[in-house]
């Protein structure tokens, strides 16, 4: 296909129909930012112990049956256990009272036979209380939760292929669709599997709503304002939308009432259809030239200029002659390209361990949840409109770098801080947040302007799988703060400092030219990657390339 840019270019940067265009589908990005993470309320696990039958006990002892245990230094009722209730029914009979009658500590104890009490203090509802997900299946609740990450992957995957084969806008309304109906059905489940099950296709449609809406604005955006999309516009309605869950949250304390509204609101989406346009690149390619020339033509009217008569010429849309196609064995031929990609797949593991860990633990904090969630949340959108400014002018390398040792060195400080001052800790907390949201949003420009467009795709492709592994694992790592709070915290800060340290050999892409081949991707610094030190000059100059190349195959690759 021809220059696209070029051939439209009478449209103009800015006006009507591309400002309408940039609202309407970011706001799609809002249903992923509060869909993505209601697990932290439908998964939180409120104060519980076990439960005592009605059974004829004296007060005394109906207050003493839960013996105390010692969590981080704190004594507190035992969640898991209680005294042997047939012991303690008769020594309640005889008249003996507990601790001055009879030493609490030589008694036996045992678990909770007959299930637990839960505090609605907090929560009416969530799927711990439903379907006791404490003690012995405590590990269903973080498993629950990387079931949804799960679905990113295998969304990940295959929603490209979708796109590219029955269109950009169909595969988003139908994923809204999808989407729609699976948090709709979670909210009737019968079973912790069932709950899972349908987190998986909630995952998939979700990612599959996110890159194909990213794919169709960068599409049909102007370059100015697809810019804009790409670096702020679609982080920022997410962060609206993830700013907006604890505050639905808040409101419905029942976790199926709760999914059954979030999924109801997918129902405004309708509208959109027919105000947002598919992209005339991909019908371009379908070799629908015709629908792609009203579209144009559509939005020449909107923006009030006029069309040419002609504006895709013969030789614009003859197909272009295949050319060699790279797959993932290409990067494992070259020393530079694989040193150069277990590196970026050591920075996204990190970084989405970090981010979505920090995510997820917000109900764990002190305080209260929603009220965390919605700090947790406001970090982000400073930390995308910083990231946007300091991307025109300073070196990718040094940021990443910078912001990783922020984020890691704050979650390794938080332990020494007393849990008197939980202030203290939120603060430090939301810091790290800041830092990982910046490391986020870096990492995917510095990514795709290291690797050359032959290898783009593939070498986004594997990062980005590298990352949904690191946001399956992330629950995981939130799970060890049940033997030791500080655990997630020393491993996720060791982690985020190690992958800055690795950081320092990637090259660096600052004005330099996308590079087009392998030939000239750049070095990686380092001794374990090669003594040379390439760097790629296009006729012999340099320029401040930015986010998103002006053709097609960088345009895609980024999404």
């Amino acid at each position: 296909m021809g220059d696209y840019d070029e051939d439209t270019a009478f449209l103009g940067q800015m006006g009507p129909y591309f400002w309408a265009t940039f609202f309407l589908l970011n706001t799609v990005f809002v249903s992923t930012g509060f869909n993505g993470l209601y697990i932290i309320f439908a998964g939180a696990a409120p104060k519980h112990h076990c439960l005592i039958p009605d059974v004829n006990l004296t007060e005394e002892w109906r207050n003493a049956i839960i013996p105390f245990t010692v969590v981080d230094g704190v004594a507190a009722e035992s969640q898991c256990s209680r005294y042997r209730l047939d012991v303690v029914r008769n020594l309640s009979a005889e008249g003996y009272n507990p601790g001055r009658d009879v030493n609490l500590t030589n008694l036996q104890q045992e678990g909770c036979l007959d299930g637990w009490t839960y505090s609605k203090e907090v929560y009416q509802s969530t799927i711990v209380t439903e379907w006791d997900l404490v003690c012995d299946n405590q590990w269903k609740v973080p498993f629950a939760s990387s079931t949804i990450f799960v679905g990113y992957l295998v969304g990940s995957l295959i929603s490209g292929q979708l796109s590219d084969r029955f269109g950009r806008k169909k595969v988003i309304f139908m994923s809204l669709g999808a989407q729609c109906l699976a948090v709709l059905l979670q909210s009737f489940s019968q079973s912790w599997r069932m709950f899972c099950v349908m987190f998986l296709f909630i995952g998939a449609s979700q990612i599959s709503i996110y890159i194909s809406a990213f794919v169709l604005g960068t599409e049909v955006l102007s370059k100015t304002m697809r810019v804009l999309f790409t670096t702020l516009g679609a982080f920022l309605f997410y962060c609206i939308g993830y700013m907006t869950l604890p505050w639905i949250a808040y409101a419905i304390r029942d976790w199926r009432t709760l999914l059954a509204a979030l999924s109801a609101t997918s129902v405004v989406y309708i509208p959109l259809w027919w105000f947002i346009p598919e992209s005339p690149r991909w019908l371009m390619t379908q070799g629908r030239v015709a629908e792609a020339e009203v579209i144009v033509r559509d939005a020449a009217r909107k923006n009030k200029v006029e069309a040419p008569p002609v504006i895709f010429k013969e030789a614009d849309i003859q197909e272009m002659c295949p050319g060699k196609k790279y797959t993932m064995l290409d990067i494992l031929k070259s020393k530079n390209i694989r040193c150069i990609t277990l590196m970026c797949l050591i920075l996204w593991m990190a970084i989405n361990i970090g981010y979505f860990g920090l995510s997820l633990n917000t109900s764990n904090l002190s305080g209260d949840p929603f009220m965390n969630c919605f700090l947790s949340a406001l970090s982000e959108v400073p930390a995308y409109i910083v990231s946007t400014l300091l991307l025109r002018k300073c070196p990718r390398r040094a940021l990443l770098s910078t912001f990783l040792v922020l984020g890691g060195g704050v979650l390794l400080l938080i332990q020494f801080i007393p849990d008197t001052l939980h202030y203290v800790a939120l603060a430090l907390e939301m810091t790290g947040k800041f830092g990982f949201t910046m490391a986020f949003s870096i990492v995917y420009i510095y990514t795709a302007e290291i690797y050359p467009t032959v290898l783009r795709n593939v070498g986004m492709g594997m990062c980005s799988s590298a990352a949904r592994i690191g946001s399956i694992t992330a629950p995981y790592v939130i799970y060890l703060g049940t033997y030791n709070k500080v655990l997630p915290y020393i491993l996720m800060g060791t982690l985020t400092i190690a992958s800055s340290v690795v950081n320092v050999f990637l090259p660096e892409t600052l004005d330099k030219d996308l590079p087009e081949t392998v030939e000239q991707m750049q070095e990686c610094q380092g001794l374990c990657c090669g003594s040379k030190k390439r760097k790629y000059f296009q006729n012999g100059a340099t320029r401040n390339t930015p986010v998103l190349h002006e053709g097609k195959s960088e345009v895609q690759t980024l999404a």
